[in-house]
């Protein structure tokens, strides 16, 4: 039986939205289904010491190029944001209180359109309310949307548990209990889809690496869990 890719996602991520553009025709290709959990990537950053990568400045340069050089080979549309970094936490509360409706896709592709295709300045309040009308949102409902405790409370739980799954960073991709890091894992996330029984079962290290992973996420995760509720009570 094909296991679902669950797709752990920020838009404040230009490899979120590389991975995006691809997780989306590996689901139709192996006819499965594509799973989306919106998380808040500044609380993964803070539950688990991890830092941007343009926090290392030459790391930051070599992934403007590498960056491009995975839009050409995806052969997508990408601009570097010149606005970055952008405050997500509103638009990834949209996310969430848009996944139970018809509209959630194309919330979706018109955050990731206004950020790494056309890219604005989202943390402009009016830039903001002007992309949502633009594309035929309504801003007052928009705005009770992200502001109710549901919502709020559904994007803790994402963000909390895709740290107790081990995700570090955006994108982090599941396919049953195997983790895949970024966008450049497209090839081994098909494989995975593909071989799934004698990839879980051959695979030598597989075991090693569950077992191992267990480990560190339970021996760090209530610190972790704390750091991610400080951090968004204080939004």
């Amino acid at each position: 039986m094909k296991k679902n890719i669950e797709f752990y996602f920020d838009f404040g991520s230009p490899t979120a939205y590389l991975a995006f553009t691809q997780l989306q025709l590996i689901a139709e290709r192996q006819k499965t289904n594509l799973l989306y959990y919106p998380i808040l990537l500044g609380g993964i950053f803070k539950a688990t010491g991890n830092n941007p990568p343009a926090s290392v400045p030459a790391k930051g340069m070599y992934m403007m190029v590498d960056l491009q050089r995975y839009a050409d080979k995806y052969n997508v549309p990408y601009q570097r944001n010149p606005y970055f970094p952008v405050n997500t936490l509103s638009l990834m509360r949209g996310a969430v209180s848009y996944q139970d409706d018809g509209d959630f896709l194309k919330y979706v592709n018109v955050m990731f359109q206004n950020m790494w295709i056309d890219p604005k300045n989202l943390n402009d309040v009016e830039v903001l309310k002007k992309v949502l009308t633009d594309n035929n949102f309504d801003i007052d409902d928009f705005m009770k949307r992200i502001s109710d405790q549901s919502v709020k409370n559904k994007l803790i739980s994402n963000t909390e548990n895709a740290v107790k799954k081990g995700a570090f960073g955006a994108p982090t991709i599941f396919v049953g209990d195997e983790m895949f890091f970024g966008q450049d894992r497209m090839e081994f996330i098909e494989n995975c889809l593909s071989n799934w029984l004698s990839y879980k079962f051959n695979n030598k290290n597989y075991h090693k690496l569950q077992k191992l992973k267990k480990i560190l996420i339970l021996s760090k995760v209530g610190i972790e869990i704390a750091f991610i509720n400080c951090d968004f009570a204080n939004n």
